[in-house]
């Protein structure tokens, strides 16, 4: 591999999750994606209660992230070899912790609205 291209890296995450997940995945991302973008627009302010719940939601979306990329890859962690592993590792847990707080803010606001908050 002498350059890194999008579609490289999709060949490869296709090879480790498998052609179906890893579309189902992307098909997942897109529609919350889309869903966040639409409560942003919708309400046009950040509750800051949610924005907390969605905050300490990222611990938990971190440690999940890591776990599946593991399990995906039939790996542990005991089999980290060297700094590369680990910074891979971090994106992945701060991919995984960000993506949860998208998804628990996305997921409150759509379940309740700025109008039914209570203040």
């Amino acid at each position: 591999m002498k350059e890194l291209t999008l579609t490289t890296m999709i060949a490869v995450f296709e090879e480790i999750f498998g052609s179906g997940l890893f579309w189902a995945m992307m098909l997942l991302a897109a529609v919350i994606t889309v869903a966040y973008v639409y409560v942003l627009i919708r309400d046009r302010a950040v509750s800051m209660r949610k924005f907390l719940w969605a905050q300490v939601s990222m611990p938990v979306g971190a440690v999940v992230a890591v776990v599946f990329v593991l399990a995906q890859t039939n790996s542990a962690l005991r089999h980290t070899g060297g700094p590369v592993d680990v910074f891979v590792l971090l994106g992945v847990a701060l991919l995984g912790a960000v993506g949860m707080a998208i998804l628990v803010y996305t997921g409150q606001s759509l379940l309740r609205p700025p109008a039914q908050e209570t203040k």
